[in-house]
């Protein structure tokens, strides 16, 4: 059975369509991926472009862009055919995003080490808990010496949070590799960068089996 993960995070500009695309990267060396962009904004459909206009080619990866009553349709299909299925959702709590987390064997929620980020991702980790779904909270765009990362870290360890032990830093390297439609796993796999990715990915799928 396919492995579907909706990265969801009710307030906007927290890397998760960047987070959506390197992981969709990332497990396309290994697995049948597919790519589900539900965001009206598009950014990961544009991402999806420049990889398929690229002259050298990359992992091949399954991708639609759909919203509303097909969503559930569409997830359907793509899940008989794929191993793992990545769901971009809206940075809203509504009707599609409801419906991507419904659909999710886990809802992997991005937080940056602020405050305003925590507060929003209260909101989305409730909706998980309503539709009974499995929540992953993982740390994004860290600076590389941060106070109120150990502050955050502490407060949702306070909270009971699941944190995630894998962290995402700030690295140029990320936007990157998505400026040219690529993961950088793909772009600069021996970096720093990527080997956070690779140890997310690794315990994302671990908690899935």
């Amino acid at each position: 059975m396919a492995i579907v993960i909706t990265v969801a995070q009710q307030k906007g500009g927290t890397g998760k369509t960047t987070l959506a695309a390197n992981l969709a990267a990332a497990i396309a060396a290994t697995r049948r991926v597919a790519l589900l962009d539900i965001d009206p904004q598009g950014s990961l459909s544009r991402w999806h472009a420049l990889r398929v206009a690229r002259t050298a080619p990359a992992a091949p990866l399954a991708f639609s862009a759909i919203a509303g009553w097909r969503l559930a349709v569409e997830l359907d299909r793509l899940k008989r055919d794929h191993d793992v299925v990545i769901i971009d959702s809206p940075p809203q709590i509504e009707t599609e995003a409801r419906l991507a987390i419904r659909g999710a064997s886990i809802v992997l929620i991005p937080v940056q080490p602020s405050p305003p980020d925590v507060w929003a991702a209260e909101g989305t980790l409730k909706l998980a808990a309503a539709e009974r779904r499995l929540a992953a909270v993982v740390l994004n765009r860290v600076p590389a010496t941060s106070r109120q990362r150990e502050a955050v870290e502490a407060d949702l360890t306070a909270k009971a949070w699941p944190l995630l032990t894998s962290v995402i830093g700030n690295r140029t390297g990320f936007s990157a590799a998505f400026a040219e439609g690529l993961g950088v796993t793909e772009a600069a796999p021996r970096t720093s960068a990527a080997s956070e990715l690779r140890a997310l990915v690794a315990e994302l799928l671990e908690k899935t089996q």
